[in-house]
């Protein structure tokens, strides 16, 4: 088990590109195994998740090219379905959530596919429901093989239908719609998933050949397909890491510049650090942060306390809570943190209060944060990363704390954030990877 030796305290000062973004990549990945013939993938980040499951495309029969750095050529041309029952993937699968989205396109192009029990953080429950009832409406059967262990998911053949899903899950969006553009006939989802994730997982759906209509909104339609063919696609930036290092910036008061944030496709990420007080300029694809002595957390119109929580796109990403949580302990002011979707995301806040930081946690889906506004520094300890978001946000509070902090499990930072700790290195950080 590997950890994070930080010295913090220390402004940091320069430019930073973001990776390519972790959740779209999972989706593009899965994508892969619809068409025999050749998909080039480019900014694909090197990080841990996505690794594995391009490990998991190999192991199935995908041949794998690499073309440069972050850019892979992938041809399912000969590709084992039935490895998705195996002991190998069932074992690997366990350590990866997004290794779901295999079974819609698998189940589209094969009409047999398998789907184990999901890894990935630990963060509440995460039903795959919606994934299960929308295969089922287009034609599916559905059951729990004792003998493998697993579930089945068979079909003669996908018929198109409408169907209304009961939440706006994004892998669960992203499943039906690969097992949707291979059904007979046409297919409509409404109340789908409308993050850039998934627009671009359809904008190349559609650049293979699929028909889809409706992109970026709740409601798609699909039009069947026969075949799908070969494209090419580049992976967005990661919006994540870019709401991670505006944090940064005014956690640790920073002067720090993004480089190719993909200003476009943010959305009301960069409003909401402006209502802790951030002050940033965007200059053409760039976001400049300024170094800031003191921000302040913005109220409601009528006086109360702002509220920032969590919503299915265009509202705000859940993956940013952290962020947004860690940020506000040293602005003025006070903000509650409202965690919709998973109860076990807040638990992170005991290690921050250990640092010094004033947080009420008042029960698993709210935290009060009682800003700093730097009158006193955090402090360094040593404390373990329970997931990824979390993991992120635990290092953007040792930076900015006087002395030394040590995380631990940082292989959860590593599931997401790409080479973390060289690249801040290059802004001045103190952060020492120990093995």
């Amino acid at each position: 088990m590997s950890s994070f030796e930080v010295i913090g305290g220390q402004a940091l000062k320069g430019n930073i590109t973001p990776q390519g973004a972790k959740n779209e990549a999972l989706q593009i990945l899965s994508a892969v195994v619809l068409t025999a013939e050749p998909i080039t993938i480019a900014n694909i980040p090197d990080i841990v998740d996505v690794n594995l499951l391009i490990e998991l495309l190999e192991a199935m029969g995908v041949s794998v090219e690499k073309l440069a750095v972050g850019e892979y050529r992938f041809r399912a041309n000969a590709i084992d379905p039935t490895y998705l029952a195996s002991d190998d993937f069932k074992t690997k699968s366990g350590r990866l959530r997004g290794s779901v989205m295999l079974a819609g396109p698998i189940l589209a192009r094969f009409k047999k596919a398998y789907l184990p029990k999901p890894g990935g953080d630990k963060i509440g429950r995460r039903r795959l429901d919606t994934h299960i009832i929308g295969f089922e409406k287009l034609g599916a059967k559905y059951a729990y093989d004792e003998k493998l262990a697993c579930f089945t998911l068979t079909a003669d053949k996908l018929l198109g239908t409408y169907m209304l899903l009961e939440e706006p899950s994004v892998t669960g969006t992203a499943n039906i719609v690969m097992a949707a553009v291979l059904a007979e006939g046409v297919t409509s989802i409404y109340n789908a998933a409308c993050e850039p994730y998934v627009q671009q997982l359809c904008l190349l759906l559609n650049n293979m050949g699929a028909k889809i209509t409706g992109i970026g909104s709740n409601l798609l339609c699909i039009e069947g397909v026969t075949k799908l063919g070969g494209a090419t696609h580049r992976i967005l930036p990661d919006m994540i890491e870019i709401g991670s290092f505006i944090g940064l910036a005014a956690m640790t008061k920073s002067e720090i510049t993004i480089k190719n944030a993909g200003i476009e496709h943010l959305g009301i990420i960069p409003d909401k650090f402006r209502l802790l007080g951030i002050d940033f300029t965007i200059k053409g694809d760039d976001i400049y942060i300024p170094a800031q002595d003191i921000y302040e957390i913005q109220t409601f119109m009528d006086g109360g306390i702002l509220t920032i929580y969590d919503n299915p796109w265009p509202g705000f990403t859940p993956d940013l809570l952290s962020i947004v949580l860690v940020t506000a302990i040293q602005a003025r002011g006070s903000v509650l943190i409202h965690q919709k979707m998973f109860e076990s995301r807040l638990f992170f806040t005991d290690k921050l209060i250990d640092m010094g930081a004033q947080i009420i946690l008042c029960d698993p889906h709210r935290a009060t944060v009682i800003g700093l506004a730097r009158k006193y520094p955090l402090r360094g300890i040593t404390m373990s990363s329970p997931d990824i978001r979390a993991g992120q946000a635990l290092l953007i509070a040792a930076l900015s704390a006087e002395g030394k902090s040590t995380i631990q499990n940082i292989e959860q930072i590593d599931r997401g954030y790409q080479n973390i700790d060289t690249r801040l290195q290059a802004l001045g950080a103190h952060i020492k990877r120990i093995n």
